[in-house]
């Protein structure tokens, strides 16, 4: 069987259910196929079960991309606001949890049912566990799922990254740039927690649980947040904000207490000895976190200078992880569809005609915080509408 339409959709997530709804507001007959067996999978898990949706803060330094400049119309073209008043018009009440950070109430489902809804009232058809199989292009765009056959003037790419592959994810959207000859950045987890050194693991693992406010710095970039011990390494808002940036082999250095000058009431006290030096780590650490890293660093003496040393390491902890728990862990892919492949204005793409990529398939990664939903939304509502 043969389906006629005036745009294909591949993948039903965020970026590709804004986009039908955009496209199909605008009068075009909008099909989006999805290999899953319902929509918005990765919507749903996101935001712990309730969907960081935005950032009101969102500016464009929220964002990485080998283009720094190329998100940039997109995002100022349908802001946070813009996805609020969605939000709003279907009564989905919501909070701000920090650093303007906005959630659902109730759960992420509230989301998927909100696009849906759109979709549906914008006369998109939608076509689940549609595998793709082949994607031929000559006057129009022919798509073979195991079922059907799909022909379109436009074919839009919102497959999504690697993240996440038990909820999923494949490479196809990477594979179709490349067969249509498109560049790609290359791809690497992000927003990810870190893998320790064996060595690192059998000192602070046992920590799991154990959370501090950090800062913690790579490639002059710095994140100033919690940070969390897990059984095999560290992870926390502090960490995965870092990973984005991070590369294999090098170092992290952390800020174990921020703006805090642990070993002052030392140098004050009337006798310099263990006891004071552990009630002074016990006084800006977290328990367990203060009594290891004293009892790995505490000095031979209390002179002036072992205290500086001591302080010191405190503020400089430098490790080098051995990995990042990759894609099965990893939030986003950073890397993607190269930006110099593609309009910033419309996502499409600049060497064949009709040929569009939206969201997480392109290679602009934002921060931790609803950024890159921001981005999935504002992507989408540039290709929607140009369409």
């Amino acid at each position: 069987m043969t389906h006629k339409f005036d745009a294909l959709i591949l993948g039903a997530g965020a970026a590709g259910l804004l986009c039908a709804a955009e496209a199909g507001k605008r009068g075009r007959r909008v099909a989006v196929l999805e290999r899953a067996d319902r929509i918005g999978k990765k919507i749903l898990i996101s935001g712990g079960g309730r969907c960081n949706f935005t950032n009101i803060h969102c500016r464009p330094e929220n964002f990485i991309s080998a283009n720094e400049h190329f998100a940039k119309s997109a995002l100022a073209r349908y802001t946070p606001s813009d996805f609020i008043a969605l939000v709003e018009k279907h009564r989905i009440p919501y909070h701000e949890k920090t650093l303007g950070q906005l959630f659902c109430d109730h759960s992420a489902q509230d989301i998927t049912n909100m696009l849906e809804a759109e979709s549906r009232d914008a006369g998109v058809q939608l076509f689940l566990n549609a595998k793709i199989g082949d994607v031929q292009h000559t006057t129009e765009f022919m798509v073979r799922t195991d079922s059907a056959e799909f022909r379109s003037p436009v074919l839009v790419v919102a497959t999504g990254g690697l993240s996440i592959p038990k909820i999923g994810a494949t490479a196809q959207g990477y594979d179709l740039a490349r067969q249509f000859g498109l560049k790609i950045v290359k791809t690497r987890p992000a927003l990810v927690p870190f893998v320790l050194a064996k060595k690192e693991q059998s000192l602070y693992c046992d920590l799991a649980g154990v959370s501090a406010a950090v800062e913690v710095s790579a490639d002059h970039q710095s994140f100033r947040e919690q940070m969390l011990f897990t059984h095999r390494g560290l992870s926390g808002p502090a960490i995965l904000q870092i990973s984005s940036y991070w590369e294999k082999g090098n170092p992290l250095r952390i800020d174990l207490a921020p703006n805090r000058e642990v070993t002052s009431s030392i140098r004050e006290a009337k006798t310099r000895n263990i006891a004071a030096a552990r009630a002074a780590f016990l006084g800006v650490l977290p328990k367990r976190l203060a009594e290891r890293w004293f009892d790995l660093h505490m000095p031979q003496s209390w002179t002036n200078q072992d205290l500086e040393k001591l302080e010191r390491q405190l503020h400089e902890w430098t490790l080098v992880p051995a990995d990042t728990e990759g894609y099965e862990k990893a939030e986003v892919t950073a890397g993607g569809v190269d930006t110099d492949e593609l309009s910033s204005k419309t996502m499409e793409s600049r060497k064949v005609r009709g040929l569009f990529f939206i969201g997480e398939v392109v290679d602009v990664t934002g921060h931790l915080g609803g950024f890159n939903f921001q981005w999935a939304w504002a992507s989408a509502a540039a290709a929607g509408r140009a369409l």
